[in-house]
């Protein structure tokens, strides 16, 4: 029987596992922390009762994928929930603007606006399946729906500063800024548009998805799944080279470009080993979770019904604390991505007790404290914000990156969303995912199409390892 053993237990080590688990392969999975599911686990964080998602948060890409529509997690006890609003940008003085997954209603909230909003994302939404069938594979391939891709890609080419210059209004402008944000990148740069427009339109197509009882059930999930399919799991295990791996056929490692150099050693051919050494890795986040008593008390009063609340003010402030945390420095009021996934999902909270979700965008490697600077912005849109808290859970950059090897820096999007690394991610190739050495892959969130808990970058990978074994098309 063929084997293989898949180091790291994130969303796409494990869709790896079971890509190849549903072939009859013999898979083992290898997790070094003590708990599987890398980005996707929730615990108790700050209250007893009340369930906090540890990283990924909120699913827009998971709903309706290859790997979805072949994996039935419904069965296996994952159940998506939504929110009344997907996502809200509030301003000060109670002003802001929110989205939807109405394209009508959401462009009729924007006023003069909504035309041109309409033109950007609304028109993208009802074409999004084919438009993510193209984008969350590599992107140096024919595409299947080449005039969607164009029209997306006419939208996401620009800079983000570029774009945003079709709306005229402060609120339509800073709930852009809200998505491109979400790119960790320079408002300036080639392509800062890209991650936000998709994003954008996948929120009026699918919405942004919590998943019922916190981000750890699409690992539970995909876990009862792979036993049933005959996997295992072994946590507490550490692998430091392919000689602890023994003899498997097929090796695929959910970890970072740097690692995966580490682990294949001198078998991997010294001009791929320099490219993914040569890989960047993005900016980083500060994470804390609040408990908070009756919830934030927006002015925005669309604030009070959404989802993800981004917090920056206005489109040049967000711009600029992303500049700033581009250059290493750290902004004095930083874009702050909330999450209030218990108003989809009450079964989080207690009661009138409710766990919120925040991070600070930061620079890589940031030694300091940014829980006062998320507080503050907080409050500046929701005054009274501070008198609710009844307690936080705070993890500094240090603690994110000691969690998940892969987060380094911080940085848990698995790498710098560059124009290059957009499209050449991990190095530049047509083979993605193979690291030249035969039977060993590379299948974490530094391959396409990149961050997300959608599991496509292990589907893919294992798509490759099916294909290279001459068992897929």
């Amino acid at each position: 029987m063929t084997t293989a053993v898949v180091v790291g237990s994130g969303p796409n080590g494990l869709a790896a596992a079971l890509t190849l688990a549903l072939e009859g392969i013999e898979v083992t999975v290898l997790e070094s922390a003590d708990r599987a599911g890398g980005g996707a686990r929730s615990a108790e964080l700050t209250l007893p009762g009340l369930v906090h998602d540890e990283c990924s948060g909120f699913h827009p890409l998971a709903v309706d994928t290859p790997f979805a529509r072949r994996f039935d997690l419904a069965r296996h006890g994952l159940r998506w929930r939504w929110a009344e609003l997907e996502y809200a940008h509030p301003l000060d003085g109670g002003r802001g603007a929110a989205a939807g997954r109405s394209v009508a209603e959401t462009v009729a909230g924007l006023g003069a606006d909504g035309p041109a909003w309409q033109r950007v994302l609304g028109g993208l939404a009802p074409r999004f399946a084919d438009l993510a069938d193209d984008f969350l594979r590599p992107l140096l391939h024919l595409p299947r729906h080449p005039v969607t891709l164009a029209r997306f890609g006419a939208a996401a080419l620009p800079p983000a500063a570029t774009l945003a210059r079709v709306w005229s209004s402060a609120e339509a402008r800073a709930l852009f800024a809200g998505l491109a944000a979400h790119a960790l990148r320079p408002f300036t740069a080639p392509l800062s548009s890209a991650i936000g427009v998709a994003l954008g339109a996948a929120a009026h197509r699918y919405g942004w998805p919590v998943a019922e009882g916190g981000s750890a059930a699409i690992t539970r999930a995909m876990l009862a799944l792979l036993a049933q399919l005959g996997g295992h799991v072994e946590t507490g295990v550490t692998v430091g080279s392919m000689t602890e791996l023994g003899s498997a056929d097929l090796v695929l490692l959910d970890t970072s470009p740097g690692a995966a150099v580490r682990i294949v050693g001198d078998a991997m051919p010294p001009r791929v080993a320099r490219a993914l050494r040569r890989y960047r890795h993005g900016p980083g986040v500060f994470k804390v979770d609040f408990a908070v008593q009756d919830g934030v008390p927006w002015s925005h009063e669309g604030s009070r019904r959404a989802g993800t609340v981004h917090v920056g003010g206005t489109f040049e402030q967000v711009a600029r604390a992303e500049r700033e945390v581009d250059l290493g420095r750290m902004p004095e009021q930083p874009f702050v991505l909330v999450g209030q996934q218990y108003l989809a999902d009450p079964s989080r909270s207690c009661g009138d007790v409710h766990p919120l979700y925040t991070y600070a965008h930061v620079p890589a490697g940031w030694a300091g404290d940014a829980t006062a600077s998320i507080e503050a912005q907080i409050e500046r849109f929701a005054p009274g914000f501070r008198e609710r808290v009844l307690a936080r859970h705070v993890r500094s950059v240090g603690a994110i990156a000691a969690g998940n090897p892969n987060y380094v820096g911080g940085d848990v999007v698995g790498g710098a969303n560059d124009a290059r690394q957009l499209v050449l991610r991990p190095r530049p190739t047509l083979a993605p995912y193979r690291l030249g050495v035969p039977g060993v892959y590379l299948c974490s969130a530094a391959t396409p199409p990149g961050a997300g808990a959608h599991g496509m970058c292990g589907w893919n990978a294992a798509r490759a390892a099916l294909r290279d074994l001459g068992l897929a098309p």
